[in-house]
């Protein structure tokens, strides 16, 4: 996960079809046997298809060119030349493609896993000299050629699949709590930035049968510092994987000295990069409540945001989690529950 990628330059090209072929039958006792040239096979298409098991675009980095096999040309006796093989480019769901030129999007594959996409068909066979007998040509020496494929060059980009986004200043707990919550293990340590890259985990939610219970995936991005939408600090390159997620969790540092305006600023710097993003359901969440002074901080945090949903937590001792683990279950169910609304700008 290190060599974290959710960029890549890519040049695609299908290929062309096989050439039809010129050929006559040569057979004892037959001296004039006719046309017998077959066709040529079609080129292979360039297909993307979503996996499951990537969930970066660095394979992309080490092969950016792809190109489908050739239809092979038309032979004698009527043989029609082998289709080309597809190219198949696996990506990772959440990816999408644009043209390399002109940016527009061309598929966004937000969709389900083993998603296919046929994206550049191959060039047609060429049809062989048979297909042009007729009662004035019976010795036709015409065929056609092969239909070129087709090239395009391309960018993809990852917008991780999470339903539920982390968000905060470094060393506010976001990965002591993915790895409380979840099967991910970050990188965890008491100094800021040891996030570097996103990361990953499912929170599984049992509801008393295996049948009910419900996966949640979070998403962990690297802490974000003021200034972070002008460009300041790691985060903000990153903030576009949290953009699909359904709902925030805007954890707040509650030892830190300026935790009473860390939302505020979390806020702008959201608000900034996309206002799509501060639409978003969410939560404020207080964490490290297992260090001296903090109940009263929390108690300050939840007066401020009275309008908010102000929650405290400690991963060091459990407190406050399994109310956290039932608050993100609401907020990660589907968008047209009417029960939920929009979180509202801070006053």
């Amino acid at each position: 996960m290190e060599k974290f990628a959710d960029e890549a330059l890519i040049e695609v090209s299908s290929g062309n079809g096989g050439n039809g072929c010129v050929a006559f039958r040569r057979e004892k006792y037959i001296p004039r046997g006719g046309p017998s040239g077959g066709d040529g096979g079609r080129g292979g298409d360039v297909v993307f298809v979503v996996r499951r098991n990537l969930r970066t675009l660095s394979h992309l980095r080490y092969k950016h060119s792809f190109r489908a096999e050739n239809g092979r040309d038309g032979e004698g006796r009527e043989r029609n030349g082998k289709d080309g093989e597809d190219v198949v480019i696996p990506l990772p769901p959440g990816t999408m493609i644009r043209d390399g030129d002109t940016g527009e999007l061309i598929r966004d594959f937000g969709g389900t896993p083993e998603d296919r996409f046929v994206f550049l068909k191959g060039g047609s066979g060429g049809w062989g000299n048979v297909h042009f007998k007729s009662s004035v040509n019976q010795a036709p020496r015409r065929a056609f050629p092969g239909k070129p494929g087709a090239f395009r060059r391309l960018t993809a980009e990852l917008r991780i699949m999470a339903d539920i986004g982390l968000v905060g200043f470094p060393n506010a707990g976001k990965s002591s709590l993915l790895d409380k919550f979840t099967n991910a293990r970050p990188k965890i340590a008491p100094y800021p930035f040891t996030t570097k890259i996103p990361n990953l985990g499912v929170l599984t939610l049992g509801f008393g049968r295996e049948e009910d219970s419900r996966d949640i995936i979070i998403a962990d991005i690297p802490g974000l510092i003021e200034g972070a939408s002008e460009g300041a600090g790691l985060g903000i390159r990153f903030l576009k994987h949290v953009s699909r997620a359904a709902a925030l969790v805007f954890l707040v540092d509650l030892s830190d000295d300026a935790f009473l305006d860390a939302f505020d600023v979390l806020y702008r710097e959201l608000e900034r990069f996309s206002p799509e993003l501060v639409q978003k359901r969410r939560v404020i969440c207080g964490s490290k409540l297992d260090l001296e002074g903090t109940a009263e901080a929390l108690a300050a945090l939840a007066e401020k945001y009275s309008g908010e949903s102000v929650l405290g937590i400690s991963v060091f001792s459990g407190a406050g989690l399994t109310e956290l683990a039932s608050k993100l279950a609401l907020l990660a169910e589907q968008d047209d529950d009417p029960r939920k609304e929009p979180g509202n700008a801070p006053a």
